[in-house]
């Protein structure tokens, strides 16, 4: 258990930093349509672009918020797990859905990214890797419990690596363009 706490706290505490950092910026760009965020490193690596579109208010405000609310929660969880408590089976499986959904959602968000929109966030991108590692850590612990294949608890950093490379490769051809200029 104190495996998965860590792997959550970490998650949690990079995600809501990230999220919070999008939040503020999103309120300085609507407070002023003339900011540049500053994750707005070039045309591609652009918050600002992705901050003003539709997708960045998927029902009806920030993104963000969202991000803030549940990697909290995540932290709560973590924080609890390190205190000693044991949660039961109903919490968990509440975790994995939440979890779960949060990693549909960011993929959703990756394609809108990628194909949609154009252009990739930083922090959005940091909040994606933490999502997914989040995932896999709550299904780590099914698979300690038993519940799911030993496999998917023993090679829990290689899933993620590998969900991560394969993200980082779809984006890399997508915009092989763009990334040859750069030489």
């Amino acid at each position: 258990m104190p495996a998965v706490a860590w792997v959550l706290l970490v998650c949690g505490s990079v995600g809501l930093s990230a999220a919070f950092v999008l939040l503020v910026e999103k309120f300085r760009l609507v407070a002023d349509p003339a900011y540049v965020p500053s994750c707005s490193i070039s045309p591609l690596l652009s918050c600002g672009s992705v901050m003003s579109t539709a997708q960045a208010e998927v029902f009806g405000f920030p993104n963000p918020v969202m991000g803030v609310a549940g990697f909290a929660a995540l932290v709560t969880v973590a924080v609890t797990l390190l205190a000693g408590v044991r949660l039961p089976s109903w919490y968990w499986i509440g975790l994995t859905a939440g979890t779960a959904l949060g990693t549909v959602f960011v993929h959703w968000l990756i394609f809108q990214s990628v194909h949609r929109i154009g252009a990739l966030c930083p922090y959005c991108m940091v909040v994606w890797v933490v999502t997914v590692a989040a995932f896999v850590a709550v299904l780590a612990r099914w698979s300690r419990a038993g519940a799911l294949p030993r496999w998917v608890g023993d090679y829990a950093v290689t899933i993620v690596t590998t969900w991560c490379l394969v993200v980082a490769t779809l984006i890399a051809v997508r915009f092989w363009d763009y990334w040859i200029t750069l030489a």
